[in-house]
């Protein structure tokens, strides 16, 4: 599976479910959105299970998107949770920090496990991981890992165009593995450990008066206790946990059931559409606050939103709007994605290697 398959549909609405398999991680990186730690809570593997046995040939998405914190210091249930989405024709990605690379050993029998089980093995590297995982040993396990049979990818965060660091990495990214490895380059974020290093506010900005659809909200996310959001900002959504985004839990709602929320949903479906701030401005009442994100957690708080909305995608109007909104957003195939929400300079780096067919 190639990374671009998954980009070609990250603005399809349920076409993905992320899963924050754990919040532990054995490395330390200043630009963590998550936090993670060795010392955060373990919740439990069940609601993960659960979800993902649930999915069906009729209801599925099409991925599965295991992160974390460091998702393989649990192998055991990446591989099963691969194995298991794959009987209903889900395929899985898999995000790494590489912790395991770092005493230059072969990768362990129950990582490889887990790797050869899932369809697609990507990597963070950048500034950060290079200071914990040495670029020469990223290299070294990738190659590896390409030699068992998954597709792999780099994932890699920048401080915009004109970063000379990432020019180079991309460079011998492309030099090491000849222009079949490709890379997702994105902007760093002020979220998480990342807001210490004054990088840009996360979310796009947004005039009140013009819409800015959030495409962020279109895969829900599994969070590390199994809560089922309609938003993949797990630091700022998991932790307020505002009604609106709060699908249900893992343990107890199938996919079926929290598809449907995540469709149906009036103020979900006016997010992905409009964005939260020209939502707010649109249906809402009162002043709208200046941050792209802050505002789509204090929705709810506006009691007569939620109906003016549902009303406006009731009508005629909605659906015929919410077709045009993805029709744009779509019509860049697998650079789309990359150019809005990545860097735009190496946006077109996502395709490298594909034949354009889906495996």
């Amino acid at each position: 599976m190639h990374l671009a398959e998954m980009a070609v549909l990250r603005a399809v609405p349920a076409a993905g479910v992320f899963l924050a398999l754990t919040r532990r991680c054995p490395l330390s990186c200043a630009h963590c959105s998550t936090e993670s730690a060795m010392s955060a809570a373990e919740h439990a593997e069940r609601p993960f299970r659960r979800l993902v046995a649930s999915f069906t040939r009729q209801e599925r998405p099409e991925f599965i998107a295991m992160s974390g914190g460091e998702a393989l210091l649990r192998p055991r249930l990446v591989r099963d949770l691969a194995d298991s989405a794959r009987l209903s024709g889900t395929r899985s990605y898999l995000l790494s920090g590489l912790f395991f690379a770092r005493d230059g050993h072969a990768v362990p029998p129950a990582l490889r496990a887990a790797i050869s089980a899932v369809d697609h093995f990507a990597v963070s590297l950048d500034r950060f991981h290079e200071r914990e995982v040495g670029r020469r040993a990223a290299f070294r396990v990738l190659h590896e890992i390409r030699s068992w049979g998954p597709q792999v990818s780099v994932q890699i965060t920048g401080d915009g165009d004109a970063d000379p660091y990432v020019a180079d990495l991309v460079r011998e990214v492309r030099e090491e593995f000849a222009d079949r490895v490709p890379m997702l380059v994105v902007p760093l974020r002020s979220v998480g450990r990342a807001r210490a290093l004054n990088g840009p506010a996360a979310g796009p900005p947004a005039d009140p008066a013009a819409p800015a659809p959030c495409e962020l909200a279109a895969w829900p996310l599994v969070t590390y206790d199994g809560t089922v959001l309609t938003c993949c900002n797990d630091t700022l959504a998991a932790a307020v946990r505002p009604p609106h985004l709060v699908l249900g839990h893992a343990d107890d709602d199938p996919w079926p059931v929290l598809r449907r929320r995540h469709l149906d949903r009036p103020l979900a479906r006016a997010v992905r559409m409009f964005g939260p701030r020209y939502a707010k401005a649109r249906f809402g009442a009162g002043a709208v606050a200046s941050g792209y994100c802050d505002v789509c957690v204090t929705l709810h708080r506006d009691r007569g939103l939620g109906e003016r909305a549902a009303g406006y995608l009731g009508s005629p109007a909605g659906p015929a709007m919410e077709g045009a909104v993805r029709a744009l957003l779509e019509r860049h195939g697998p650079y789309g994605f990359a150019r809005r929400h990545g860097i735009a300079r190496y946006s077109e780096l996502v395709t490298l290697g594909w034949d354009g067919r889906e495996r």
